[in-house]
């Protein structure tokens, strides 16, 4: 028996004042990517110098204003990379490089000398302020913590005085969600006070949940604890940095939003230590879902999965959210005809608002396609083969065919596994279309008898066919070719069948289009049915060819 007794409960935050839950998120927040910092030290095989720069570049391609880059006093490679981009002009104008240090004052130095020539730089100072972190690592009473926090504030505004470029400040208290609230403000204010923050130069402060310890709505509760009780808010940008330890960090980072928090620094896929970051890609996924501008240039995930897989050298899960191989796909019946349903009402409304059952977003808003949206296999149902027939293949099975067919394709499914859509359609002329043995469809003549007053049918019919690879014929009249059809083989090969459905439709557009027709054919003598299945550029041809494949079908001959 697992011995749970050797946990306990990490400490709750008493907070009944809490405003977030009747919030809601309206925009999107300040993004700042850590992949090539957080991300990157997180890797077996860590990115070389080009391979961080061709990340960067991705970065940038898709949006990102802020991106820290890197811990440059503590990495040659780190430094060096730093180097490459000011070398190379590699950063933009608009966008902010944010470098990591602790609040050492060598550090900090060896930080400046990597960042000469940068215009815009966020400067990211950190110390732990855990309960936990004092007591075993650094054995510290609080007052001394807080002098790490000013010292290293200080430090930094010394060397900001004399460069050339924008400095902004950030302080983290490192392991915040295992501070209490009370000291992680403490700590927090005595850093805004020491730099001088005002509204037009702020300090971003950045509170990590470097490890999840709790529930996702503790965390909520504790930054906006800190949002309502900081001095001088306006000289302040709240940020957080969520990680994934309990599996919540999306939900962690999304509640944070709603409790004040106003940026937000991740991965691209949650890459990071332990279970990762959280994945930047899922939260801006999320808003855009909602009809919110994640301000993002997110709309082909699959460029940025070939990417991120080349350059990470870690595989994507076929479940991931969004960016999965399978998350656009349906293997339950249901739900493919539930798919079907919804992309048909769309169709069919003309809707300019996207609403289908199981799918939040189009796919292809992101780069997507449809076609691998349903996957058929055993547990598959009549509703998926359906749709892989239609939009596939453009043939909209009549209603009632649908489980006849379906049937055909599970006893693949259970014999293989998934059937793809080209098997499908395999079996399909095989079991329809391709029907033509024993009894052969060969030709049709279809004379008008209108015009002969004294027939009680207006239709004359001289139909060819093989039977057993035999070449026959008959004449026959009726009101109309099938009726005509139908009455020439009963009483030429005693087939006594009845039509209990029809339908048909175009297949495609343009001077060579085809035809298909439905036919449901009952056999009167023994109540059996079935379908049938032709295909011609003439409407009566492939109606008389589906009445033959429905008669090989019932194996009448």
């Amino acid at each position: 028996m697992m011995n749970y007794k050797r946990y306990v409960k990490n400490p709750v935050l008493k907070y009944p004042q809490r405003e977030w839950p009747d919030k809601e998120i309206e925009k999107a927040p300040v993004w700042c990517s850590v992949d090539l910092r957080d991300g990157n030290q997180a890797l077996i095989d860590p990115m070389i110098v080009e391979e961080k720069i061709e990340f960067f570049e991705l970065l940038i391609k898709l949006g990102f204003k802020e991106i820290e880059i890197g811990f440059p006093a503590a990495s040659q490679i780190e430094y060096d990379f730093l180097r490459q981009l000011v070398d190379r002009k590699l950063i933009p104008d608009d966008v902010k490089v944010q470098v990591l240090t602790q609040c050492r004052k060598e550090q900090i130095e060896r930080t400046f000398e990597s960042i000469e020539g940068i215009k815009n730089v966020i400067v990211h100072i950190y110390n732990s302020t855990s309960t936990l972190q004092r007591d075993v690592v650094f054995n510290m009473e609080k007052e001394g913590i807080i002098e790490i926090a000013k010292n290293g504030t200080r430090w930094v505004k010394e060397l900001r005085d004399s460069f050339p470029g924008n400095i902004t400040l950030e302080y983290s208290p490192e392991s915040f969600t295992g501070t209490e609230v009370d000291f992680a403000l403490e700590v927090c204010t005595a850093v805004v006070k020491e730099w001088g923050a005002t509204k037009d130069d702020p300090v971003i402060i950045n509170l990590p949940a470097t490890v999840e310890l709790n529930t996702p709505n503790v965390y909520a509760d504790q930054i906006e604890w800190m949002n309502k009780h900081f001095e001088n808010r306006e000289s302040i940008i709240l940020s957080v940095h969520p990680h994934n330890d309990r599996g919540t960090g999306i939900a962690a980072t999304e509640l944070a939003m709603l409790a004040g928090a106003e940026r937000v620094e991740g991965t691209l896929l949650g890459n990071g230590e332990r279970t990762g970051n959280v994945d930047i890609l899922n939260i801006a996924y999320n808003m855009f879902s909602q009809g919110i501008d994640p301000k993002l240039n997110i709309e082909n995930i699959n460029e940025i999965t070939d990417a991120y897989e080349r350059l990470i050298k870690m595989p994507i899960d076929d479940r991931h959210p969004y960016a999965g191989k399978l998350v656009f796909t349906a293997f339950s019946g249901s739900h493919q005809d539930a798919i079907n349903k919804g992309v048909k009402a769309m169709k069919e409304r003309n809707s300019q608002i996207w609403q289908v059952p199981y799918l939040p977003i189009d796919p292809s808003d992101i780069g997507r396609k449809y076609e691998p949206i349903v996957r058929i296999n055993s547990q598959s149902g009549k509703g998926g083969v359906a749709f892989i027939m239609d939009t596939y293949f453009g043939f909209k099975l009549p209603k009632g065919m649908h489980k006849e067919f379906a049937r055909v394709i599970q006893e693949i499914s259970e014999k293989q596994g998934e059937v793809s859509p080209d098997q499908i359609m395999d079996a399909f002329r095989e079991s329809y279309i391709d029907k033509k043995e024993p009894l052969h469809f060969r030709r049709l003549k279809v004379d008008d008898r209108s015009d002969v007053i004294e027939s009680e049918f207006d239709t004359h019919i001289n139909l060819t066919y093989t039977l057993n690879d035999k070449e026959a014929s008959f004449e026959s009249v009726g009101n109309g070719p099938i009726d005509a059809v139908l009455r020439g083989l009963r009483e030429n090969l005693d087939i006594n069948i009845k039509v209990l459905d029809y339908e048909e439709h175009a297949l495609q557009g343009g001077a060579n289009a085809q035809a298909a027709a439905y036919i449901h054919l009952l056999d009167s003598d023994d109540g059996r049915v079935t379908y049938g299945v032709g295909v011609s550029s003439n409407i009566t041809r492939a109606s008389v060819r589906a009445i033959f494949s429905a008669i090989n079908r019932l194996e009448l001959l």
